[in-house]
């Protein structure tokens, strides 16, 4: 068996941030862009979703038609932005970016939506957290393409009505439940992104590293993918530490030697759980005896934000089977007991 490298020097890393954070941070906002695929036919993964989107693209071109609004659900880091970006290319339209926090009054909405051109696409990232009154605009502006504009205050107030150009909305959430049912509704397709098995990943390291002229082994790529949650965003951070590593450390190529050396410095364990993701596991087994546990005290236990426990940590624990919901709340299975090396004392459920 290979040596692995010696460690130089430190690697240059944003490590103030998670490093299996799937959220975007400011390094990666630039870096996705430059990385981020042009057509369908670039974009790795989600073949299903894939073929749909496409055929209806090709379609609405055909008849020289609007898009229907589509609607992205998933964890972050799975390409919802991405395929936005996709769909307005694909359709030779313009793209027009904004979130739901960043929208706080209705008129700003309207605004928007007023200086549409036909056709174009409006990306709402975490549309679920768009104020109601906002949302409110929205209806009709996706169903009849119009504005309710509401003029003046109190008994004298009126309503008129403004004609908007067709327009295809495009709305990602992370949390799907909290949207509204009106504002599901009215989109005609909806997308879940599902986590990315690891030959999949393995092809985005390559695409990537290709991108930014590092040299990777297919085995070095492989064990990038293999510690990367599922998650496009963090495959191609982890690639960037791995060439850091690789940099300071004098390695012409990563290998899959270097690309362990580096994972085990930033303490990415086989399964890609961090030391989050582990004190997580450690907590349900140790404090609460495997569980059930609520979502607020085991957030407490941890000393994390219990939306982030649900929106960050547990979809990828859940997919890959170390903890379950219960009616009770959650609780540790075999597999997580396995992970850290404990005895299990009696049964789980």
């Amino acid at each position: 068996m290979k040596s692995k490298p010696d460690t130089k020097g430190a690697i240059p890393a944003d490590t103030g941030d998670r490093i299996a954070a799937p959220d975007a941070g400011e390094e990666d906002v630039a870096l996705d862009f430059s990385l981020r695929p042009r057509t369908l036919g670039e974009f790795i993964g989600q073949e299903r979703l894939k073929r749909v989107l496409g055929m209806s693209i090709e379609a609405a071109r055909k008849r020289s038609e609007v898009l229907d609004h589509v609607l992205f659900a998933g964890p972050p880091g799975l390409g919802k932005t991405s395929l936005a970006h996709i769909i307005a290319r694909e359709l030779g339209v313009n793209l027009r970016v904004t979130s739901g926090p960043a929208i706080e009054r209705a008129g700003d909405l309207a605004a928007i939506v007023a200086d549409l051109e036909k056709g174009d696409v409006l990306f709402i990232d975490e549309i679920h957290r768009l104020a109601r009154v906002v949302e409110e605009i929205l209806y009709p502006a996706m169903e009849d393409y119009e504005l309710n504009i509401v003029v003046g205050k109190g008994p004298s107030a009126r309503t008129m009505k403004l004609a908007v150009k067709p327009f295809t909305l495009v709305g990602a959430t992370t949390r799907s439940g909290l949207l509204s049912s009106p504002l599901r509704d009215r989109f005609g397709q909806h997308f879940h992104l599902e986590f990315y098995a690891h030959d999949e990943l393995s092809e985005i390291v390559r695409r990537s590293a290709h991108l930014l002229g590092v040299k990777v082994h297919d085995e070095g790529a492989r064990e990038i993918a293999s510690r990367a949650r599922g998650t496009p965003r963090i495959a191609n951070r982890l690639l960037r530490r791995v060439r850091d590593f690789a940099q300071v450390n004098d390695a012409p190529m990563v290998t899959r030697d270097v690309a362990l050396g580096a994972l085990e410095l930033l303490e990415i364990d086989h399964c890609g759980f961090d030391k989050m993701d582990r004190a997580i596991l450690a907590t349900i087994i140790d404090k609460f005896d495997g569980g059930p546990v609520g979502v607020d005290s085991l957030a407490a236990a941890v000393g994390e934000e219990s939306d982030t426990i649900e929106e960050v940590y547990e979809p990828f624990l859940l997919q890959e089977g170390f903890i379950a919901r219960t009616s009770r709340g959650r609780v540790a299975t075999p597999r997580a007991y396995s992970h850290l090396g404990r005895t299990r004392r009696g049964t789980l459920f």
